[in-house]
């Protein structure tokens, strides 16, 4: 991330940078009875990759040709026409409609400026940007439809395949895209029987997608997806500790409640410094709409997929959309619901930051695991 940073602002020649590159991956490997160095070589040599990455994208030249990945967006992006048609006369009002293809589909393109601000006010924003919830609501639905597990590495490549089709589906935006990665990743350490999400499978992601399009960097949802999964990885389970294990599984309640409380504060705190630079507001009741819009959310993508299939089942699918509008707008009008005219400057916003991990290692340390 720093190399993709210096990147933008320098001017270098790809074949310079590539030359520095080879010579200090050799002198890091020559490195190897200082660990420390070795270390620092490492991260330097990131920086440079980052750096190369960014001058080569710089200098991409558009010969007027789309290329494979190019086509085939663009014929799932037809597709995806077709079936925000097929919602359209299912009998969704405008709004209600709005909030489904941004859900389901990933279009935004219908929502109005005000139901976006009711949205925003409420701290609900998340569910109508696809992300990982969106995207682990359909893999946990197409899970349930795998039976047994006696070809558990071809249905997870199936499943794995029909999320990346998706992805396309709805437009490959950052967060989708992410979500994807990480899902993909997930599947393999399944298989493997390994720790299957943690703060290395999220760094893994972040450097497969800069590398790839390292100006993704600079995109607002690209920053606040990986700081809401980073800021989950690492504070979910600080919240758990209070309870032992043998509790939460004699209490599926509280493990759920707790759990739900949990993420939606742990995600709060990742992205609250860039809502609050970025868009100037922070939402109070954001955990009030969370026990909400995440129940609300899966509903509404399953009875959608399933609306694709049999228009008439958008009847019930247009009563729990036109309620959650209800219930968020009257939520939004509750006084107190936004603190407005934030605008914390960068070096703020990066020391919030600061003062967030700082206070995470300090309950780390003195918060005792319950046995």
């Amino acid at each position: 991330m720093a190399g993709i940073v210096l990147g933008s602002h320098l001017v270098l020649s790809v074949p310079f940078c590539i030359v520095l590159l080879l010579a200090m991956v050799i002198a890091t490997a020559l490195l190897g009875r200082w660990a420390r160095l070795q270390t620092l070589g490492i991260a330097l040599c990131s920086v440079v990759l980052g750096i190369l990455v960014t001058e080569m994208d710089l200098i991409k030249v558009d010969d007027g040709e789309l290329s494979r990945v190019e086509r085939t967006q663009q014929y799932f992006l037809h597709q995806r026409t077709l079936l925000l048609e097929r919602l359209q006369s299912s009998g969704l009002s405008d709004n209600q409609y709005a909030v489904v293809a941004a859900m389901a589909l990933g279009d935004k393109s219908a929502l109005t400026h005000e139901l976006k601000d009711t949205y925003s006010k409420t701290g609900a924003s998340h569910i109508l940007a696809l992300s990982g919830l969106h995207l682990g609501i359909i893999y946990a639905l197409l899970s349930m439809l795998v039976v047994g597990r006696r070809w558990q590495m071809v249905t997870q490549v199936a499943i794995i395949l029909s999320i990346w089709a998706f992805v396309f589906l709805v437009g490959m935006s950052a967060s989708v895209v992410r979500s994807a990665v990480m899902l993909t990743v997930y599947a393999l350490l399944a298989l493997g029987h390994r720790q299957k999400m943690s703060v290395n499978t999220l760094a893994f992601t972040a450097i497969v997608m800069l590398l790839v399009t390292p100006k993704a960097l600079f995109d607002v949802g690209f920053q606040m997806s990986f700081m809401a999964v980073f800021s989950i990885l690492l504070f979910v389970p600080l919240f758990y500790r209070p309870f032992s294990a043998e509790y939460l599984m004699t209490h599926r309640v509280v493990k759920w409640l707790w759990g739900m409380v949990a993420v939606s504060i742990a995600a709060q705190i990742g992205v609250a410094p860039l809502i609050a630079y970025y868009f100037g507001r922070f939402s109070c009741y954001f955990l009030l709409t969370n026990f909400i819009v995440i129940p609300a959310a899966t509903l509404i993508l399953y009875l959608s997929f399933a609306t694709l299939l049999i228009p008439s089942i958008g009847v019930a699918l247009a009563s729990i959309v036109g309620w959650l509008n209800t219930t968020l707008l009257y939520i939004a009008t509750i006084p107190g619901a936004t603190i407005e005219d934030l605008h914390p400057s960068v070096m703020l916003t990066v020391s919030i930051y600061g003062v967030i991990f700082a206070a995470y290692y300090l309950l780390w340390l003195t918060i005792p695991k319950t046995e």
